[in-house]
C-alpha cells in the first residue's frame, strides 16, 4: 500500500526544527500552536516514530527526526520550485548581480541552476570582486542587486547566513609557526582585511603580507603553496586547504554575515523572483535560521 508524503506536514516539522518549537514554528507559519501540533503527530503516525522527544521543556529531535531532517528540506524546497516554475511569469531579460570573490563558488552554482530552471529565458550578468566595490556598483546603478559578506552586526541589507570567518592553510604545512607570520590577504579594500590585522594585533603576533591581490584565486594559491596563511569564510574553504582549528594558536576571528542588497520589492519582477530564488536556495541549504550551526563542518588541522 502506497504512502504519500504531505509537504505541509514536511514543512511544518522543518519549521520547528528551524524555529527552536511549535510555539515558534506556528507565528513562522502563520498557524494556530495547536495546528502545527498536530502536523507533527500526523507525520509522526505516517512513519510510526517519534520525531522529537522533550528535554529540560525544549524539543530535542530524535534520531528519526535527523534521518528525516535532510530529505524534508530537499521535498520542501522542490515542492517550492515546482510551484513557481509553473505559476510564476515567462520573464525574459536580464539581471547584473554583484557576487563577493570568496564566496561564488560555495553559493552561487546551485542558485543560478535553481534561477535557471524557473526563468531560463532570463540572462545573468555576474560580476564579481570584494564587497566593497561591489556595493559602489550597485549604488550607481550598474548592479541590479548584489551579495555582500560584512563582520556581524555592520553590515545592512538582508541577511542571509551568519559564518565564522577562520585561519585556513595548506596540509601539511607548519606555515602558522613562521614568525612574523606570513598571510595572504585582499587589498585595502577587502573587509576581511581589517578583521584579519587587528585580531593579530591584539594578541600581539607579528605578522608580514607575502601577498596582497584583491584575487581570491591568487590568494588560494598562495596558501595552497604553504607560503602563507589566510582567512576564509568556513563554508568557502576549498578542497586544498584546511582550517587551522585552535591548537595552531592563532587569534579568533569575527563573525561574518552573508548580505543580499535588492530595491524594494515590486519595482523590478525579475528582480524581486530572483531574491525570491536566493531566499528559497539559502532556507533549503541552512534552514530559516541561517545559522552558523546548520552549515557543513570543515575539516580542521589534527
Amino acid at each position: 500500500m502506497h504512502r504519500d508524503v504531505d509537504i505541509a506536514l514536511l514543512r511544518a516539522f522543518t519549521a520547528v526544527v528551524d524555529t527552536g518549537g511549535v510555539t515558534s514554528a506556528a507565528h513562522a507559519l502563520n498557524r494556530t500552536q495547536a495546528a502545527v501540533s498536530l502536523q507533527i503527530k500526523r507525520l509522526e503516525e505516517l512513519f510510526d516514530c517519534r520525531l522529537f522527544e522533550r528535554e529540560h521543556r525544549r524539543l530535542q529531535m530524535t534520531s528519526a527526526g535527523e534521518r528525516l531532517l535532510g530529505d524534508a528540506r530537499r521535498l520542501v524546497a522542490l515542492n517550492d520550485d515546482l510551484v513557481a516554475r509553473l505559476t510564476t511569469p515567462d520573464f525574459t531579460g536580464e539581471i547584473r548581480v554583484g557576487v563577493p570573490t570568496d564566496i561564488v563558488r560555495t553559493y552561487v552554482p546551485l542558485l543560478l541552476r535553481r534561477f535557471n530552471q524557473a526563468f531560463p529565458q532570463v540572462q545573468i550578468s555576474l560580476m564579481t570582486g570584494n564587497s566593497s566595490r561591489l556595493m559602489e556598483q550597485y549604488e550607481k546603478g550598474a548592479l541590479d542587486l548584489c551579495f555582500t559578506t560584512d563582520e556581524a552586526g555592520k553590515g545592512g541589507g538582508e541577511m542571509l547566513r551568519v559564518e565564522r570567518l577562520v585561519w585556513v592553510g595548506a596540509p601539511g604545512a607548519a606555515t602558522h609557526l613562521v614568525e612574523p607570520l606570513p598571510i595572504a590577504i585582499g587589498d585595502t579594500t577587502c573587509r576581511f582585511r581589517p578583521s584579519v590585522i587587528d585580531a593579530l594585533r591584539l594578541v600581539g603576533r607579528k605578522w608580514r603580507i607575502v601577498l596582497a591581490a584583491s584575487s581570491q584565486a591568487a590568494q588560494d594559491a598562495a596558501v595552497a603553496a604553504g607560503v602563507a596563511v589566510s582567512a576564509l569564510l568556513r563554508d568557502s574553504i576549498p578542497a586544498d586547504l584546511i582550517e587551522l582549528g585552535p591548537e595552531a594558536a592563532l587569534p579568533v576571528l569575527p563573525d561574518y554575515t552573508i548580505n543580499l542588497h535588492a530595491p524594494k520589492s515590486g519595482l523590478n519582477p525579475v528582480v524581486d523572483a530572483f531574491v525570491q530564488t536566493v531566499r528559497q536556495e539559502f532556507i533549503a541549504r541552512f534552514g530559516a535560521s541561517g545559522s552558523a550551526r546548520n552549515g557543513p563542518q570543515r575539516r580542521k588541522r589534527a
